[in-house]
């Protein structure tokens, strides 16, 4: 098998949104495209019994939403395509923003009638942080929306993007027509049967061709034509250059529901979005075309399979080949771990696989071993860096609701923490518990997987923080840092990392505590320099 062109088959992508865009329904409709599922399940619709493919959780199919990002591969046109769907909603973010450190690109999708939301301008601004090439979807079109133009402007404005339009739709909602591929040249047509599984399109070289009024009708046509003189008249030639370094933006139209527009936006991506790149850890930049295997963990999640109690590590696959049973160095624990059974995801299916490539996600069954940002290596001591835990929004008391099952219930939340589901602090003063999350539904998932999955039962009591800081002393032996701890001691605690942490009960309070001891450095994340 040929390394180098294994690695240049691989695209590995996220998509990412605000919840309801339409991101899972998008990732179904990639699916059907691969040929990895017979049918895609609308995630609202309660008619359709089959749910989609890529929420597996049973609280996910409950409401509709996705709350772990979950990994799924097909094969098109010869690439080997590596989906992570995140979960949109903000109390994951957390989970999101990790799996921001696995993609190679990330797809944008945006409401057509809502446009930019809070949640995409957030994990926009990730993506620019590390020059992650982006394409952006615009989707639902067949709905009532925002003028394509004003949608643009949107994009470029709130997002700080620098977009160009690869595909232009002709009207929008009722009067929605379809949609003019600018990138290949030639016309999809919108029958509103989203029952065909995939749309006809013709090929328009020359939009003066009188064909073009008998398809979409005069006043559509005469649209059409000033519409795409604007947008040669505005925005930039698309540019692979730019696009890679991230900083251009090609835009799609679409109805990912109907199924439209989707062909277009893969076909596209397939060709232009990059093959996996290079990953800087703390020592080094390694490059995917190195000989030697190194790969890090980005996510963990227990029960993957409610039948047998296992944990699945994911990993990255940054470069060299992982295979199956032989021995890697886990550095952070610096031992030689042999893993028999390596997973590969393929839609909801897992299957052993005995070799993967860079670009690759491999879920590793874990006994807890692993924790989030663990590499693996062939030796060579690596760290890879840029998954930190943030400082929670939330904190509230853990406690055992049923004293028979104290065991299950600490086995629990000791696998839940790993998963980085939420966080989990102990107190200095009195070894209580206390969970921190980034958003109030994690504790309902966090109580209803501890019963469903472990057979424990918690309650939770409020508990009044305004922010957990990680304590950095710049002289762990200095008088003001015994001072800190001795004045602030019923408000320490110790992550799960054993790090020590100063939970504010105030801004005000956190504010005093910085000027009082100024030589006591206080961090909102766990990654600190």
């Amino acid at each position: 098998m040929n390394f180098k062109k294994e690695i240049a088959r691989r695209r590995t992508f996220g998509i990412i949104s605000h919840p309801d865009a339409g991101k899972t329904t998008l990732t179904e409709k990639l699916l059907l495209f691969g040929g990895a599922i017979q049918e895609a399940g609308a995630v609202k619709n309660n008619k359709i019994k089959k749910a989609a493919t890529s929420d597996f959780m049973e609280i996910e199919r409950q409401r509709g939403i996705s709350v772990a990002t979950s990994v799924l591969a097909f094969l098109y046109k010869d690439k080997k395509i590596n989906i992570l769907d995140t979960p949109g909603h903000k109390d994951f973010a957390e989970d999101t923003f990790r799996t921001l450190t696995a993609v190679d690109s990330v797809i944008v999708v945006i409401d057509v009638a809502k446009g930019v939301e809070e949640q995409t301008e957030k994990l926009v601004k990730v993506c620019l942080m590390r020059n992650i090439p982006m394409i952006v979807f615009i989707n639902k079109l067949d709905r009532e929306g925002k003028d394509a133009f004003d949608l643009l402007d949107e994009v470029e404005q709130k997002l700080g993007l620098q977009v160009t339009p690869l595909s232009f739709p002709i009207g929008m909602g009722y009067d929605f027509k379809g949609i003019y591929n600018i990138y290949e040249r030639n016309i999809n047509l919108f029958s509103g049967d989203s029952k065909k599984n995939i749309e006809e399109t013709i090929a328009f070289d020359n939009l003066e061709n009188p064909e073009l009024e008998r398809l979409i009708g005069e006043k559509a046509a005469a649209q059409l034509r000033e519409n795409l003189e604007l947008v040669e008249g505005v925005y930039p030639p698309f540019d692979r250059e730019s696009y890679l370094k991230g900083q251009q933006q090609p835009v799609f139209f679409g109805s990912a529901l109907n199924n439209f527009g989707v062909r277009e936006l893969l076909d596209c991506f397939v060709e232009i979005a990059p093959a996996p790149r290079a990953k800087k850890a703390e020592e080094r930049l390694v490059e995917a075309s190195e000989p030697k295997m190194t790969g890090f963990v980005f996510k963990i999640h227990a029960n993957m399979d409610p039948k047998h109690r296992d944990r699945l590590a994911f990993v990255k696959v940054v470069s060299g080949t992982f295979e199956r049973n032989k021995p890697y160095l886990h550095v952070r624990l610096g031992k030689s771990l042999k893993f028999s059974s390596p997973n590969a995801f393929f839609a909801e299916k897992k299957e052993i696989v005995d070799e993967s490539f860079p670009g690759d996600i491999v879920g590793l069954h874990d006994t807890g071993n692993f924790k989030i940002g663990d590499t693996l290596t062939e030796g060579e001591e690596l760290h890879y860096k840029g998954i930190p835990s943030f400082s929670p929004e939330h904190f509230r008391y853990i406690n055992n609701a049923d004293p028979m099952k104290s065991k299950q219930l600490a086995k629990g939340i000791d696998q839940l923490m790993d998963e980085g589901v939420a966080q989990l602090f102990t107190l200095e003063l009195n070894g209580r518990k206390v969970i921190g999350t980034v958003g109030a539904l994690q504790y309902e998932v966090i109580q209803y997987r501890l019963e469903h999955e472990y057979g424990a039962k918690c309650t939770y009591e409020p508990f009044p923080v305004h922010k957990a800081c990680w304590i950095d002393p710049e002289d762990p032996e200095g008088e003001e840092y015994k001072e800190f701890i001795r004045v602030k001691q019923k408000y320490l605690a110790t992550d799960k990392r054993g790090q020590l942490v100063f939970l504010a009960d105030s801004a005000f309070s956190l504010q005093m505590a910085q000027q009082k001891y100024p030589s006591v450095r206080l961090h909102f994340t766990s990654e600190f320099e």
